[in-house]
């Protein structure tokens, strides 16, 4: 190794054994013979020193055939230099090599979208629009207090990662193996372990590492090679507090959702955390902001309320769409339409923040039904007619997944939104 360092970088790429030098070598020997073909199809007097070639005429068919053959040699010697790098990076996949590149060309130069909320809504959209740009910017709330996240909050003194894992892992280019790795959660007879997510672990040990959430993040986010960026909202630390419709006031994210009186009003704790700067220029520049899906108490609500984000969706030129749940969240938004969640966000930020409403208008099967109420979940009702009222465009659209679950489907939910951000005038297609 010691050795292999001595030696210039550009260099390197004629060591033994990397079985790249024979394709240099035929792209050399295609240039030499292209090259020679081109001088005697553009040059009509070249056959005058040559003999390989009687007149003007056969010059340049001799220089068209030794073109061609010049082409063929480049073009075979890059396919070869190609798959055999592509086969140290993608060893399963070196076939289909050119179809990832096309992909990721249009993916690249693909429209600016920023996704503001939290929950598994928020990474099953994200799952589905990663199909049609990598320009992806997921905004994730970071004040969830239960479960592994909340204990790491305790014990580490570091903001809750599991709605930014869940963006990460949405958005990352990995084997499937790896997805269920991040997500893997030990069990309750792990010890100190027990209930913990995996990557809630990785992005803790991160922070430690670099000292900081929002660069541990980031690294995080290369480990996996998102297509996109994760961001907290804000990276002080903060609590979602409620106010009951009997005055009792709640404190934390997993109190919140337990059952008990309708929810009156929401509030951080701070009330004014700082804004992530990222966060902020992400909104303004982009051409698409998606408020949702998610929990609109504890995931939508809590990021709208960090002070510059409302100012920020505001001042954008981008289109702006709220996408609402497919079933109410029990504790929460219990017997709540379309036109409820709509209503309840607005309250919170006195001014509206989106101009479109996506909702689903398929309901789940009668069995799925059933099994929801059991927990206290109901279908939302696409209540066109309400949002029109409240100064909205109501998009009512089949988005329901097709299993055994009451939930967004991800390629249909990105297809009606991409389909919407298209027609709006403000983008081109």
């Amino acid at each position: 190794m010691q050795e292999l360092e001595r030696i210039p970088r550009l260099l390197r790429w004629l060591y033994p054994g990397l079985g790249v030098k024979r394709w240099y070598g035929l792209i050399l020997l295609g240039m030499l013979v292209l090259g020679l073909g081109t001088v005697f199809l553009f040059n009509e007097y070249a056959w005058e020193v040559v003999t390989i070639a009687k007149s003007v005429e056969g010059a340049t068919f001799t220089g068209a055939l030794l073109a061609l053959a010049g082409l063929g040699l480049v073009v075979f010697g890059v396919r070869g230099l190609v798959r055999r790098v592509a086969r140290t990076f993608l060893p399963q996949r070196e076939e289909e090599l050119v179809d990832i590149m096309l992909s990721r060309a249009q993916q690249d130069s693909g429209l600016r979208i920023v996704v503001v909320g939290g929950g598994t809504g928020l990474s099953s959209l994200l799952r589905g629009l990663k199909q049609y740009t990598s320009n992806l910017t997921a905004v994730a709330t970071v004040s969830d207090d239960g479960g592994s996240s909340g204990r790491l909050r305790t014990e580490q003194g570091m903001l809750p990662p599991g709605d930014i894992r869940n963006c990460l892992v949405a958005l990352a280019d990995q084997e499937p193996l790896m997805t269920q790795l991040l997500q893997y959660r030990f069990d309750g007879e792990a010890g100190s372990l027990g209930g913990h997510n995996l990557g809630n672990l990785l992005i803790a040990a991160l922070t430690n590492l670099t000292g900081d959430f929002e660069t541990a993040v980031k690294e995080m986010g290369s480990i996996l090679a998102i297509r996109g960026r994760v961001l907290p909202p804000t990276v002080d630390d903060v609590a979602v507090c409620a106010k009951l419709a009997d005055g009792t006031v709640v404190r934390g994210e997993s109190s919140i959702a337990a059952r008990g009186p309708a929810i009156e009003d929401v509030y951080l704790d701070p009330a004014a955390p700082a804004a992530v700067p990222e966060a902020l220029e992400v909104i303004a520049n982009a051409d698409a902001v998606i408020i949702g899906p998610g929990s609109t108490y504890t995931s939508v609500i809590p990021n709208l309320l960090v002070p510059g984000i409302v100012e920020a969706l505001r001042g954008t030129r981008a289109v702006r769409v709220f996408v609402c749940n497919v079933m109410t969240q029990p504790g929460e938004t219990d017997e709540y339409t379309a036109a409820a969640h709509v209503t309840a966000i607005n309250e919170h930020v006195k001014e509206p923040v989106f101009e479109y409403v996506l909702m689903n208008s398929e309901r789940p099967a009668p069995e799925v039904l059933r099994r929801y109420e059991l927990e206290g979940a109901r279908f939302v009702e696409p209540d066109v007619e309400a949002i029109a009222r409240l100064g909205f465009v109501p998009v009512s659209r089949d988005l329901l997944s097709e299993d055994d679950y009451a939930r967004h489907d991800p390629r249909k939910l990105a297809d009606a939104i991409m389909e919407l951000i298209v027609s709006e005038r403000r983008v081109v297609a």
